[in-house]
């Protein structure tokens, strides 16, 4: 492909509604109705977002599956100066959702890619959970399988950062209950639900708490979900080496209550983060 010359199009990343129709800019119905193609990650969904707005652009898929394949192709068009759009089901494209390789691709080649900024399901979730937004972690989406959601938890136990997750609401409860194992009943998180929906829900707890009330409310577990876990408070992250080395030593002779108990008792260290601590060893 030969250089982009100075009348070569530009490739817009643009979001779309995560739910309520009434969340999308009006740039980004302009950006839509006025390039040469939209690129989707499922062209059937997003024509039913266009006719929505009476936008009759042509479109073409463009996923997980065949993202590498078609990113030449949107590159020879922008080259030869058509704009381009891309957009996925649902919120701002490439945030746990297909685009990556194409806008990696494109900034290579010196391409224009120009955001149109608009709804985000971690952001909106975090924008009202309640937790610490100075500072946090997107981690996407939890594995599906207990054993290596366990590990990913694990991986992130002694993260101080608040931690936005995504995960599917069928599988909510095994989800809080591998938390419960992994960093304690009392760590406080946030299940943001259906988000600018009919059914929208957002709720907080402690882990042990939010486990009881999914499992009384099985329409909670339906539709899509954010997932926000409190970081390790900081009395848990100043806990020093020769405490942490004294607390496993004593958990190799006592349940974990019992040797959190008389570490707290020895050190002046906070016996909930210690608790939470001991939990990250298992």
């Amino acid at each position: 492909m030969t250089l982009p010359e100075e009348n070569a199009g530009t490739l817009f990343i643009v979001a779309t509604p995560i739910g309520n129709l009434g969340d999308i800019s009006q740039r980004a119905i302009d950006t839509l109705r006025d390039v040469d193609i939209i690129a989707c990650e499922d062209t059937r969904h997003t024509k039913k977002l266009l006719s929505a707005f009476s936008i009759n652009g042509k479109t073409m898929s463009l996923h997980d599956h065949n993202e590498r394949q078609k990113q030449e192709y949107i590159g020879e068009q922008l080259t030869a100066g058509n704009n381009v759009a891309l957009v996925s089901d649902a919120g701002t494209p490439l945030i746990s959702d297909p685009g990556f390789h194409l806008v990696r691709y494109c900034r290579q080649l010196g391409l224009n890619v120009s955001p149109v900024p608009g709804a985000c399901a971690a952001i909106a979730a975090l924008s009202v959970a309640g937790l610490p937004t100075d500072r946090f972690a997107f981690e996407g989406f939890l594995p599906s399988k207990s054993g290596a959601r366990q590990a990913t938890l694990q991986n992130v136990a002694n993260e101080t950062r608040t931690m936005v997750f995504y995960d599917a609401p069928r599988r909510a409860i095994d989800t809080v209950a591998d938390i419960v194992t992994v960093l304690g009943e009392e760590r406080y998180i946030v299940i943001a639900r259906e988000l600018t929906k009919t059914f929208e829900t957002i709720h907080s707890a402690k882990a042990g708490e939010m486990h009881a009330w999914l499992s009384n409310d099985p329409n909670q577990l339906k539709g899509e979900m954010v997932l926000i876990i409190e970081g390790m408070t900081a009395s848990a992250s100043e806990i020093t080496a020769d405490v942490e080395r004294a607390l496993k030593r004593v958990l190799k002779e006592l349940p974990p209550k019992k040797a959190c108990a008389v570490i707290a008792d020895l050190y002046s260290v906070n016996k909930k983060a210690l608790y939470e601590l001991s939990l990250s060893y298992k």
